[in-house]
C-alpha cells in the first residue's frame, strides 16, 4: 500500500470513541491488516487499549496546569494547542511502523479537536488526502428526534471544520433496546420521519431542518458496538469505499 489511511475517531465526550479504537483495532488485527494507534489526548487517565504512538509521552494535562498556573478547563485548551507542535514528531513515530492503517483517538471533549487550528495543522501533517473519520452519535442523545438533530448539527459542523470524509456511526448501539435503536437508524434514512417526529416534539425550524437535509447532511448511520464488534465491517468496507472504490485491502496486500 503505498500511502497510509488515517483514520480519526471523532465524538461528543462519552460516545465511546477509545473503546471505538480498541474493537477496530482488534477487528484490524483479524483480518491481518498492519495498523497503528495514536492517542491525541492528554488528558486521558485511562485507555483500554496499548496506543503506539502516545502524546502524553511529551505532556499530559496535568503538566499543563502545574507549568502555566491554570485550572482544568485552561489545562485543556492550552494542551489542545501544544498537541499542533508535536504532530512532525508523531509522524516521525509512525514512520517507524509499517501500518496500512493509523487509527487516531481524539480528546475526549471534541471541540478541543474538531474547533481549534490544531486539527488542521495534524491532518495536514498526516495528508489531507489521506485522513478519513468515523463520527460517533452519542446514543443516549440519539434517542430523542431533537436530541438526534442536535447531533447531526455537531457532525455537520465537524464536517466544515475538517473537510475529510466522514463516516457517521451511532455509538455504543448495545447499549440501547433493538427497536430504540432501529428508531435512530430510520431516522437517518429517512429524514421524513425525522421531521414528523421533530414535529410532534414541537422542537424545530422547519427551514433550518430542510436546509440540512438538502445539503445532504442527514446520512444513514452505521450503528457499532465495541463490545460485540458489531458494525466494524461496515466501517472498513465504507473506507475502503472511499479510498479504494471498494476493492478490499487484502485483495491488494495477499
Amino acid at each position: 500500500m503505498e500511502e497510509k489511511i488515517h483514520l480519526f475517531v471523532i465524538g461528543t465526550a462519552g460516545c465511546g470513541k477509545s473503546y471505538f479504537t480498541k474493537a477496530f483495532s482488534e477487528y484490524l488485527d483479524l483480518k491481518r491488516i498492519d495498523h497503528a494507534i495514536v492517542n491525541l489526548d492528554p488528558g486521558a487517565d485511562y485507555l483500554p487499549y496499548t496506543p503506539d504512538v502516545d502524546v502524553r509521552e511529551w505532556f499530559t494535562t496535568a503538566d499543563v496546569m502545574e507549568k502555566y498556573r491554570v485550572g482544568p478547563n485552561g489545562a485543556q485548551i492550552i494542551s489542545a494547542d501544544l498537541v499542533a507542535t508535536k504532530a512532525g514528531d508523531i509522524v516521525d513515530e509512525l514512520d517507524l511502523y509499517s501500518a496500512d492503517y493509523i487509527i487516531i483517538d481524539t480528546p475526549g471533549q471534541m471541540e478541543l479537536f474538531t474547533f481549534r487550528t490544531s486539527s488542521e495543522i495534524i491532518i495536514n501533517e498526516f495528508g489531507r488526502n489521506s485522513c478519513v473519520s468515523v463520527y460517533l452519535f452519542d446514543p443516549v442523545i440519539s434517542q430523542r428526534a431533537s436530541g438526534f438533530m442536535s447531533m447531526v448539527f455537531l457532525y455537520s459542523s465537524s464536517i466544515f471544520r475538517l473537510r475529510i470524509p466522514q463516516i457517521p456511526a451511532l455509538g455504543k448501539s448495545d447499549l440501547l433496546p433493538e427497536h430504540v435503536t432501529e428508531k435512530i437508524i430510520g431516522w437517518s434514512r429517512d429524514p421524513d420521519k425525522l421531521y414528523d417526529d421533530l414535529i410532534e416534539e414541537n422542537d424545530l425550524s422547519g427551514d433550518l431542518f430542510h436546509m440540512m437535509r438538502d445539503a445532504g447532511l442527514i446520512r444513514p448511520l452505521i450503528p457499532v458496538s465495541s463490545i460485540t464488534g458489531n458494525g466494524m465491517d461496515d466501517v472498513y468496507e465504507m473506507v475502503q469505499e472511499i479510498f479504494y472504490a471498494g476493492e478490499d485491502l487484502e485483495s491488494l496486500r495477499y
